[in-house]
């Protein structure tokens, strides 16, 4: 089943078991999603987002929630803190595992032999072939920093 449909029948099943906060939390998403729809509509495309880029979006949510819980805790605002905490963990009910340090390195490694990527400059490619392959399973901000230091780093 597509991401699209979980999401929409995650939210008929919240509001049948009057689960407010999955239900709001699903309502923001899918709004998010509708409009990167609306935003990526051309004359003559009117295709909707693919899974992929669903959850890029999803990662980037997560995201903006994790920022707002830490300044919600630095503001000494615990309660709003959690419910953020509690949106982060349904938002990623709906995506995969994430990797681990290890995985991403292993699948950063693997992807720079498979290209042949040499230097700092081929860092673009090699981060492109990333997000094509591992959408949604690992933070690419962390990715890129492996990347960057594997792709620097002297060759013996």
């Amino acid at each position: 089943m597509a991401l699209r449909e979980q999401l929409n029948d995650s939210m008929k099943e919240a509001m049948k078991a009057k689960d407010a906060k999955r239900l709001a939390t699903l309502r923001l998403v899918l709004a998010a999603l509708k409009d990167r729809d609306i935003a990526a509509r051309t004359e003559t495309s009117r295709d909707l987002l693919g899974d992929d880029e669903i959850l890029s979006l999803m990662a980037k949510m997560i995201k903006q929630r994790d920022e707002s819980a830490v300044a919600f805790d630095a503001g000494n605002r615990p309660e709003l803190a959690a419910g953020e905490h509690e949106e982060i963990a349904i938002i990623r009910s709906f995506m995969p595992a994430q990797m681990d340090d290890a995985g991403v390195k292993a699948a950063a490694q693997a992807i720079i032999a498979e290209l042949g990527a040499a230097s700092i400059k081929d860092m673009g490619k090699v981060m492109a072939a990333m997000k094509e392959r591992f959408a949604g399973q690992m933070d690419f901000a962390k990715a890129s920093s492996i990347i960057k230091d594997a792709l620097s780093a002297p060759k013996a």
